[in-house]
């Protein structure tokens, strides 16, 4: 059957809705693989790439990807695939913690402009278009200009560069929730600010943050894999895919490999989390 076809199955039949937004599709499998290989080699590398990251082999020094090395050795010869690996952890763990900065914050700012007034709403907007006139790897390097390069300035730096961005959504959000008929009954009948708050605005506004989290985790990678390749973050060598490139560019034209896995697996796991929210976004939408 064709796509063409099964749309309009799907349309000409009111129960079809629900079981093709439950069918899985090859992408969504896919990306769920890779979020399970993902996810089990941040929290146990050793399971897929037993072995010491670290651990130097000066003799397999630039070995080229081979059945020994899958992925070759850099110029100590350490292993490439076993570095990438537990390297996950620290690379998801920074994205995952950028986010959840970015999300806490945004969800403040934009709760405050949403709900407490004009007034507020006014000295919000016009802090979020400061901040906006700042792209926001930029905004980032002022930061760790000001507080030092390091992983846990350059994984809050990622964090406050995203937050912005989130702060407009989630406004948005809450000015659409508080015209809602449920909220304006809710109103009619007594319930105060608070419990609007808590029993409404809240409790949709927070259910599209799980797509917004999912997709700001692959930004937030990239972002802090570019401050790590420019010296501010995680430096060589730590097994982090940012460091790993920063290592890598001075051998890109010899030992291409030492680059171009880092690289991959960045490329791959933002492709991962931004087709892991789309999904999430369109069961939610199809629910």
């Amino acid at each position: 059957m064709s796509e063409l076809e099964i749309r309009a199955h799907v349309a000409s039949s009111p129960g079809a809705l629900g079981g093709a937004a439950r069918r899985v599709s090859a992408t969504e499998l896919i990306t769920a693989l890779l979020s399970l290989f993902l996810l089990t080699a941040a929290i146990a590398p050793q399971l897929v790439a037993p072995g010491d990251p670290l651990a130097i082999d000066p003799l397999s020094a630039f070995a080229a990807p081979s059945v020994a090395h899958g992925f070759g050795t850099d110029e100590s010869g350490r292993d490439i695939y076993t570095r990438v690996v537990h390297g996950t952890g620290n690379s998801l763990l920074i994205g995952a913690a950028a986010t959840a900065i970015g999300l806490g914050l945004g969800l403040l700012l934009g709760v405050l402009a949403g709900t407490l007034g004009r007034a507020v709403d006014f000295t919000v907007n016009r802090l979020l278009e400061v901040l906006f006139a700042f792209p926001g790897l930029l905004l980032a390097l002022v930061f760790i200009l000001i507080f030092g390069p390091g992983v846990a300035t350059a994984t809050i730096a990622v964090g406050l560069s995203t937050a912005p961005g989130y702060a407009r959504i989630i406004r948005a959000q809450v000015l659409s929730v508080r015209s809602s008929a449920f909220v304006e009954a809710a109103t009619v009948q007594g319930l105060g600010r608070a419990g609007i708050l808590t029993r409404h605005i809240l409790p949709n506004t927070l259910t599209p943050l799980l797509v917004l989290g999912t997709l700001g985790i692959g930004q937030a990678i990239v972002w802090a894999a570019t401050l790590s390749y420019l010296g501010l973050g995680a430096t060589p060598p730590a097994a982090e895919w940012g460091a790993m490139l920063s290592a890598g560019r001075t051998y890109i034209t010899s030992a291409w490999w030492m680059s171009f896995f880092p690289g991959l697996f960045i490329v791959l796991t933002a492709v991962t989390a931004t087709v892991l929210g789309r999904s999430i976004e369109r069961r939610l939408r199809h629910a």
